[in-house]
């Protein structure tokens, strides 16, 4: 079927630091590129590009090595964008850690991604510092950014004045980042992103999403996520955007950055929607500079992505993606005001797109008029990855030999090419656009030595966003409450994960190889409310 409107863009063949910066022109050096929001402070291009060269030269002086896999576990702050793109600039991978994460879920990841180095800030040195004992890092591999004692610090770094490595690398194979993602099911698993993919994936959402030089960026996703990273601090660098960065999401902060700024476009997940459709709050702040609200990272309704529209009276688009495409494959383009707010848009430049049916495997045709039937996405272009690390039964579950990546989502096309997903095959929960898999949250209740069984899904909440609801099933004579069991589970994972709601059951659904048959639960969960309707 008919992929895309747009004509395949040329995809350079470079290193993210050379596509970002090697066509600085004068004129930018001193334009603004990072705008602290708590404090205000400013980094131009020039101080920006210095500090990356002088982080890249110190990580090779103290032994890095193209190749070599660094941690980076930090809020977001110029902070973030200056380190990690210093160690792009060493030839070095990354491996960005979610900032909400616990100790051991820290290890894991390190040791999972064999990495050698971890950087930190000293908020989160109590985390940082329990999983680089786990995983075998000395004090000296341990960066706290801001400064601890014990630590080299970012300003150490910086003041060693270690000339930044010739480093030659092939965009195509390099790994450049190695964020983790539970992909289709599953535990997370670290998805191998090249030079490549990063850079195809900002050239084709320069086409569509429409950011120019003159514009400031709210960036309050976390960079640590691959929306963040791709969407927001390279796609808004190459463009010669600001970027005012937020540590953390704060309503009133988040609209004082609005107004003090004049952010022009406000990057956001579909529960920020919420608060600014419905919360009074949002009247007491002048954010008439908003030109568009652009959602990812989990489906906006269409309903209050029109509310939204029209409280702020700015445009608001959503895209698609997964972390597997390094993420965008999909977007409302800016100009376009005739597409749906409930769709994920088209495809973007170098994008592929089938719909297969589910049962079959057969090609859905684009309908000539009206909607099509339903099938699983697939998506085959330059930003899809190169595989899960270390895991080659998941690489080819989700990656055909010919390039197709399964999404795991079903979706529609539309006789003019819109695409909208109407379910999802996979089990993936999206609490918030974080990701929360299933499989964790069983594991950890599993742990608890009262319950005998559990299973894990995503439930909608009040406001129609999905949460994690636990079933589980006592030992029998234990006497858990769902309190209990929430407790439990809330001391053993980052906040996001936690599980919001619980009913006992007596037995788990499960076929006869023993898989959780999470279709039965989340069709006794439509009974339910229907009940109640």
């Amino acid at each position: 079927m008919p992929s895309t409107t747009y004509p395949d863009a040329t995809i350079p063949d470079q290193s993210v630091y050379d596509f970002l910066f090697g066509d600085l022109a004068e004129e930018d050096l001193d334009r603004v590129v990072l705008i602290d929001g708590p404090t205000g402070n400013q980094v131009s291009y020039r101080q920006f590009v210095a500090q990356i060269d002088a982080v890249a030269g110190a990580l090779a002086a103290r032994g890095a090595t193209p190749g070599t896999v660094v941690g980076l576990l930090c809020p977001n702050a110029p902070a973030f964008a200056i380190v990690f793109h210093g160690i792009l600039r060493a030839g070095c991978i990354v491996t960005t850690i979610n900032s909400l994460y616990t100790a051991d879920e820290i290890a894991n990841q390190l040791r999972d991604a064999d990495a050698h180095w971890l950087f930190t800030v000293s908020p989160l040195l109590g985390h940082a510092a329990e999983a680089a004992a786990a995983v075998g890092l000395d004090a000296e591999h341990l960066v706290v950014m801001d400064g601890a004692d014990g630590h080299p610090s970012l300003r150490d770094l910086i003041a060693q004045g270690a000339p930044a490595p010739e480093v030659h690398l092939d965009p195509a194979t390099q790994i450049a980042v190695l964020p983790y993602s539970s992909g289709t099911t599953g535990r997370p698993k670290g998805v191998m992103l090249s030079h490549r993919n990063l850079v195809a994936n900002v050239v084709q959402s320069g086409m569509v999403i429409g950011l120019t030089r003159s514009d400031r960026v709210l960036a309050v996703l976390p960079f640590f996520h691959i929306y963040g990273l791709t969407v927001l601090l390279n796609y808004a660098i190459k463009q010669r955007a600001s970027l005012v960065t937020m540590p953390r999401f704060d309503l009133p902060e988040f609209l004082r950055n609005i107004s003090e700024q004049r952010c022009t476009w406000v990057f956001i997940a579909p529960p920020i929607a919420v608060a600014l459709a419905k919360h009074p709050i949002v009247d007491q702040y002048d954010v008439s500079s908003i030109d568009v609200i652009f959602s990812g990272a989990a489906p906006l309704d269409a309903t209050l992505a029109g509310l939204v529209a029209d409280r702020l009276r700015c445009r608001v688009r959503q895209g698609y993606g997964m972390t597997e495409l390094s993420p965008v494959s999909h977007a409302i383009p800016v100009e376009r005001d005739d597409i749906s707010l409930d769709s994920i848009g088209v495809p973007l430049p170098n994008v592929e797109c089938r719909l297969v049916d589910v049962e079959t495997g057969a090609d859905i045709p684009m309908p000539e008029e009206g909607v099509s039937a339903p099938g699983e996405l697939l998506v085959r272009g330059p930003n899809v990855m190169l595989g899960y690390l270390h895991n080659a039964e998941a690489t080819t579950a989700t990656l055909e030999p010919d390039g197709w990546l399964h999404t795991g989502d079903i979706a529609t096309v539309a006789a003019d090419g819109t695409y909208y997903v109407v379910d999802r095959l996979k089990e993936l929960i999206k609490y918030k656009g974080y990701q929360v898999a299933p499989a964790v949250l069983e594991a950890v209740l599993l742990g608890h030595p009262e319950i005998a069984d559990a299973a894990v899904i995503g439930v909608p909440d009040d406001d129609a966003q999905e949460i994690p609801k636990a079933f589980v099933v006592v030992q029998a004579g234990a006497a858990l409450t769902a309190d209990d069991v929430i407790a439990y589970v809330a001391e053993r994972v980052a906040p996001h994960e936690k599980v919001r709601r619980v009913e006992f059951i007596d037995v788990v659904p499960k076929t006869t190889s023993g898989k959780i048959l999470r279709k039965d639960l989340r069709a006794k969960e439509r009974e339910a409310a229907a009940a109640k309707a």
